[in-house]
């Protein structure tokens, strides 16, 4: 049975579901590619941006997923119309899959574009209360057919050695952003969050930026962020 997006909102339970299978697709990919992904940073010159995008992409390609033949616009490094079929439903998906790579001194955010974000961003800015409306929206309608946005980012974490050349990875974090649809559950006012402050400079023109608390994420919902090692010889999920 195919759901209707649409009336998602009234159950925050489903949509749990949803991205908690998802996610769990995700983080399977890029933990399957973890070798693979440990020999491109040693070996690869590009971008270290670029190299996550490459990796993650890759990843979920070997993974293989369902596809539904529309094309899906954002500033988004892996985009796919898609099936998702759990044991009670099924559902259209826009999923979304976005790449940071860092050194291992910044893993525990990720700078996100309000561009790639369903929720509104709420949280306190210099001493002063921010509710930037995301600009993805939590449902999308194309052609005859709604989809649900889903969105996850995948943060590659990193040392490099004292001239900047040589990288080796070191953790891989996965997190599932919440819908917007899940708004007053993960993010209702701007001390109840899980957003900080943002990188760029509004005082210089540049876009609005946030970046995403692991740490805050995980206190919502342990599930929605998942950590391991390149050296892992097993993937532990945490529930």
């Amino acid at each position: 049975m195919l759901i209707d997006p649409d009336l998602l909102a009234e159950n925050p339970e489903r949509i749990d579901a949803i991205e908690k299978a998802t996610l769990r697709l995700v983080t399977q990919a890029v933990f399957d590619y973890r070798r693979q992904a440990q020999i491109i940073f040693a070996n690869e010159t590009d971008k270290v941006a670029d190299i996550g995008e490459d990796i993650t992409r890759e990843a979920l390609d070997r993974m293989g997923v369902s596809r539904i033949d529309q094309r899906l616009f954002g500033k988004v490094d892996y985009k796919r119309a898609k099936y998702l079929f759990l044991p009670d439903f099924a559902i259209r998906q826009a999923l979304f899959v976005d790449s940071k790579a860092e050194t291992t001194s910044g893993q525990g955010t990720a700078t996100l574009q309000i561009t790639q974000i369903s929720m509104r961003v709420r949280q306190i800015r210099t001493g002063q209360e921010v509710d930037e409306p995301g600009r993805l929206p939590s449902t999308i309608k194309i052609g005859e057919n709604t989809f649900l946005s889903t969105t996850v980012f995948v943060k590659y974490n990193y040392t490099e050695d004292k001239l900047g050349h040589q990288k080796t990875l070191q953790s891989i974090t996965v997190a599932a952003l919440p819908s917007g649809l899940l708004q007053n559950q993960y993010n209702p006012t701007a001390t109840d969050t899980i957003f900080i402050a943002g990188r760029n400079a509004p005082t210089l023109g540049e876009e609005f930026r946030t970046r995403l608390s692991f740490n805050l994420l995980k206190q919502k919902a342990n599930w929605r962020v998942q950590k391991f090692l390149a050296s892992d010889a097993q993937l532990v999920w945490a529930d």
